[in-house]
């Protein structure tokens, strides 16, 4: 049965016999050189030529596209070749220049709740770590159907997508951050909070952490919406990522902000005693391999606790905060070989002070005194010293 594309095997025989060493290099027949360009186009996929026939596609009306005989599959396929094209930042770029970004938001609203996650992944793919195409998609405005999906779309997968994509979507981004505030983001976020769903929950605890911690006045805000109350239920969820996510945000809420402001969580707030406590047993009762595992959760009961009280919690008096060995750093080798001499003598004042006392002889960069200069100042220093032992005598 013959296999589909180029002969592999017999273009590596090919090479093998022309470049074996043995033989002088000679010019291919046109023939040969035919046979061997036909064998790597075949493989040779023009980017940007396929995004392109992608933006057609793209462009064609839903039905016209069923009327061809082309399905939701085939669609989402599609989209996973795209994600995979815009991986690279120029390509995630050229995306908006041949016309594909417009259509991409344009599925956020598709009829199928697969493609409509499926383009808030690959939007997520555009703008993460990217913001020129970050200003793209809000100059698009492509964090209008984000939101919407977000907030209200009944396929909970398409909520944790988009909420995904609006995540990458205004991270360092201000404009971003602003639009997603008057739009009554934080709001959807509660909600968020309250789904049944682990990952829609994660995602959520994380972009508030963020949030809070480029905006400190956010703080208030998020108070009077009650997710204190919210995150100290979650704070006992069966999940570690959750229970994680949500005590990184409490813990944001009760830190000090550079205006003196903090939230009291601990005022007239029994309930966060009890859940600090009920974790610090369930961290006593763990096996030291969950224990290991459970080690920023630790630190962030411990850190919470302090945060709330003003101090440390028993963790530190059962010796759990820090176990044997994670105090302990791996030992530097290398950076004593290759720290820069400069770098390791600013470091290091002793090596100053013995400097100074010492004053060694700089190394001079150039030819050095000749010979004959050497001989004359050797004879000057002797005849120096010389005169020197006869005064003294004298």
């Amino acid at each position: 049965m013959a296999k589909d594309g180029p002969n592999w095997d017999g273009l590596l025989k090919w090479s093998l016999a022309h470049s074996d060493g043995t033989r002088s290099t000679r010019n291919l027949s046109e023939e040969d050189r035919r046979w061997f360009m036909e064998a790597m186009q075949s493989q040779t996929v023009d980017v940007i030529k396929r995004m392109k026939e992608i933006t057609l596609v793209m462009q064609t009306p839903e039905q016209v596209l069923e009327s061809q005989g082309v399905t939701p599959q085939d669609i989402e396929d599609m989209l996973d070749e795209l994600q995979e094209h815009v991986e690279s930042i120029d390509m995630a770029n050229d995306l908006h220049s041949i016309g594909g970004l417009a259509p991409l938001l344009g599925y956020l609203k598709n009829s199928h709740a697969n493609i409509r996650a499926k383009a808030a992944e690959v939007v997520t793919t555009i703008v993460q770590n990217n913001p020129q195409s970050q200003q793209l998609v809000m100059e698009a405005n492509g964090l209008e159907p984000l939101l919407s999906n977000f907030a209200s779309d009944p396929d909970v997968t398409v909520r944790t997508k988009a909420l995904g994509a609006i995540s990458s979507l205004i991270r360092h981004n201000k404009p971003g951050i602003e639009a997603f505030r008057l739009a009554n983001g934080y709001a959807a976020l509660r909600d968020a909070l309250g789904s049944e769903s682990v990952k829609f929950q994660r995602k959520a605890l994380n972009l508030i952490q963020y949030l809070l911690n480029e905006n400190a006045s956010d703080c208030s805000v998020v108070d009077k919406l009650g997710f204190p109350r919210i995150m100290l239920h979650l704070a006992s969820s069966e999940d570690p990522d959750v229970r994680e996510a949500a005590l990184r945000g409490l813990l944001e809420l009760a830190r000090e902000k550079a205006d003196g402001s903090a939230i009291k969580l601990a005022e007239d707030n029994e309930k966060l005693k009890q859940l600090l406590g009920e974790r610090i047993k369930g961290i006593s009762l763990m096996s030291p391999e969950d224990l290991g595992a459970a080690r920023e959760e630790r630190h962030l009961v411990d850190s919470l606790w302090n945060a709330c009280y003003n101090e440390p919690s028993s963790l530190r008096d059962k010796g759990l905060l820090v176990l044997p060995g994670e105090d302990a750093p791996p030992p530097d080798v290398a950076s004593k070989h290759f720290e820069p001499p400069l770098r390791a003598w600013a470091a290091n004042p002793a090596s100053k002070k013995s400097s100074v006392e010492q004053k060694e002889t700089p190394l001079l960069l150039g030819p050095g005194p000749s010979s004959e200069a050497t001989s004359n100042q050797d004879t000057s220093m002797s005849e120096a010293d010389a005169n020197g032992q006869t005064n003294a005598s004298q």
